[in-house]
């Protein structure tokens, strides 16, 4: 690998121990990829969590020294003011060293796993180190940024130095489709876009172009596709000819060349990936789960219409960054929505296990097959409908 003379100074501890560190984890992955060298990155954000890797691993980079030379905004850890009725002196200590020691970092702590949608938005052709896969993936996709699949560490230590490897998603030659995925069924709903995500294992590996799909597709619908194809397979990137940044036309999306694979998904696959997923369940449930990825202004109002035909027999918890929280307090959403049974829950994650685990053995329901998956490894067991069904469902606190 190819080092500026800044990179090896950094390298070799002339700019601190802190930098030395975080540039030996990105060299390192760099020769696993075989990058020719480290390139300059504009944006990160990090997959912050409040578990002990991270909270180890960070640590370490701060009594090193390590300051962030581009503040990184931060995904979601749990909001002690809400759970502090649930949580152990020891978990919230944990979240609070791990607050602490991202400020001192440098970091910019949004606590939110959608930053691309406000706090940090890249442009077209930026090169940025992004984790959290629903971000990774949209920035990519959507923006026509580039990033890698980054890990927590390895965008915090991209974060630390400037610079990230250039390999995968940072060469264009890597962000062509190679599956052509013909849609013939019918979306109607963010809901849909994300069970249509969940098809990722008959679409197979690769980057895939969605062909046959409108171009006026909601902000919410391509989060929902990306998010859940990242449940179901392992993606970097997709391409909606006429709709996401890379794919003016077909041409394009293939780089002239014949697709490796070219896949049909039917209303009937459709059908038969969220059954296979969430089998039909029956009975009451006990509380209903939304927001994850976090919930927009727009999903917000739409539960607000949803409950206007009667409040929840059953408490709805909505996960929210807290800038859409402050808006839906300003405007009195978050009043109404509370007074029909549906609470705001700011900076946190469906994935951070010390704070749910109330609700391990309880039935429950939600509209995101990523949560369900996640809480699942809690001993939750999660129902997954559409938004509509979760708030017909918590309106009548049974499966109806």
């Amino acid at each position: 690998m190819e080092l500026t003379t800044y990179q090896k100074e950094m390298l070799d501890g002339v700019w601190g121990k802190g930098k030395s560190m975080a540039m030996q984890v990105l060299v390192g992955i760099g020769k696993c990829f075989d990058a020719p060298r480290l390139v300059p990155i504009t944006r990160a954000h990090v997959s912050l969590s409040a578990q002990e890797a991270d909270l180890w691993f960070s640590g370490k980079l701060l009594a090193a020294g390590a300051h962030c030379a581009v503040p990184p905004t931060v995904n979601p850890g749990y909001s002690l003011d809400y759970f502090h009725g649930h949580l152990s002196q020891a978990a919230m200590e944990n979240m609070r060293q791990v607050d602490r020691i991202y400020r001192q970092l440098g970091a910019r702590m949004t606590y939110c796993c959608t930053p691309y949608l406000e706090d940090n938005v890249p442009e077209f052709g930026e090169i940025v180190a992004f984790s959290e896969t629903n971000a990774t993936i949209f920035v990519n996709s959507v923006l026509g940024a580039r990033t890698n699949r980054e890990s927590a560490a390895s965008a915090l230590c991209a974060a630390v130095t400037g610079f990230t490897p250039e390999y995968g998603m940072l060469c264009r030659e890597n962000r062509f489709a190679t599956v052509a995925v013909e849609v013939q069924a019918t979306l109607r709903s963010d809901f849909d876009y994300a069970v249509l995500g969940l098809t990722g294992k008959k679409i197979g590996g690769g980057v895939p172009a969605f062909l046959g799909l409108p171009r006026d597709i909601s902000t919410e619908s391509l989060i929902a596709l990306g998010t859940q194809l990242n449940v179901s397979g392992n993606y970097d990137l997709f391409h909606i000819p006429g709709v996401t940044a890379e794919a003016r036309d077909t041409e394009d999306i293939f780089g002239g060349r014949e697709p490796a694979r070219r896949v049909v998904i039917t209303d009937e696959d459709m059908e038969q990936t969220l059954e296979a997923f969430s089998p039909s369940p029956s009975g009451s449930i006990e509380y209903c789960v939304l927001g994850c990825p976090h919930y927009t202004d727009a999903q917000l109002e739409e539960v607000d219409r949803l409950l206007d035909g009667g409040a929840s027999q059953i408490p709805i918890y909505i996960l929210t960054s807290s800038t859409v929280k402050a808006r839906a307090h300003e405007s009195g959403l978050e009043q109404r929505l509370l007074d029909r049974g549906a609470e705001l829950i700011p900076d946190t994650c469906v994935d951070e296990a010390c704070c749910w685990g109330h609700l391990a053995g309880r039935p429950g329901v939600t509209d995101s097959p990523k949560c369900a998956y996640y809480m699942e490894t809690s001993g939750i067991c999660l129902a997954v409908r559409d938004r509509n069904t979760c708030i017909r469902w918590a309106q009548k606190g049974r499966v109806c």
